[in-house]
């Protein structure tokens, strides 16, 4: 959060000094930008994973550590007027989670904890409701749902954790939701944004043993994620 304000108010700060945002000359950049049927870009951002557990029982809560995770992908965008698109950003996503368990039958720090690596082929399709251009800025709202195949799930592996190994489900549907801004740059068109996914479903592959210290108190698992991206056009 703190990386993505400090860059906002850099690039606006760059504009100002040029006289191409909030100045009297208002002199716009890339003018007939918006006005393409179809246009295209690519991003770069950081993510935070973490998971929402429900349980059956309650007890003391699963700890989630969360670390900082890179994105990267391609956006197309579709001009349905002025203020509405519809975006397609398939991309790839890179996120580990450390996992504690409180079950008290687990003795050592091996046996309680679990190292969650994700790579994601993460595929959203969005609508982007937009305001006026303001000179060389425009601030924007996007929401939509998203598609994401877990090449780290081990859904398949016919070992649980009582062999070591945390299980989760390939495929997952979330909705997203976020805002941010389109920056009208000399050359290209710059966004940075802030947006929220979560999973729709239950992830967790359950263990063997219905009675599992890892899962067997657990009725539904579900990612949370932030995303921060700058999308360049």
């Amino acid at each position: 959060m703190r990386l993505f304000i400090l860059i906002l108010v850099a690039a606006f700060g760059v504009q100002t000094a040029n006289a191409q945002l909030f100045s009297k000359e208002k002199i716009k950049n890339l003018e007939n930008f918006d006005k393409k049927f179809l246009s295209w870009g690519y991003y770069l951002g950081f993510n935070s994973y973490d998971y929402k557990f429900d349980y059956n029982e309650i007890t003391e809560e699963v700890e989630t550590e969360t670390s900082i995770g890179f994105n990267v992908g391609l956006v197309g965008d579709m001009r349905i007027n002025n203020y509405l698109n519809i975006r397609l950003e398939p991309g790839i996503n890179f996120a580990t989670r450390n996992l504690t368990f409180p079950d008290p039958s687990l003795m050592t720090e091996a046996q309680r904890q679990r190292e969650v690596t994700s790579t994601y082929i993460h595929v959203p399709l969005l609508l982007k409701f937009s305001t006026k251009r303001l000179n060389n800025w425009k601030p924007f709202v996007v929401g939509g749902v998203s598609w994401s195949h877990n090449l780290s799930s081990n859904e398949e592996n016919p070992d649980d954790n009582l062999a070591g190994q945390f299980r989760q489900k390939t495929n997952v549907l979330n909705y997203e939701l976020g805002l941010g801004v389109d920056l009208y740059l000399f050359y290209f068109k710059f966004t940075p944004s802030i947006r929220g996914v979560f999973a729709l479903g239950d992830e967790l592959v359950r263990d063997a043993d219905p009675n599992s210290p890892y899962t067997g108190n657990i009725s539904s698992m579900q990612s949370r994620g932030v995303f921060i991206n700058f999308t360049f056009q």
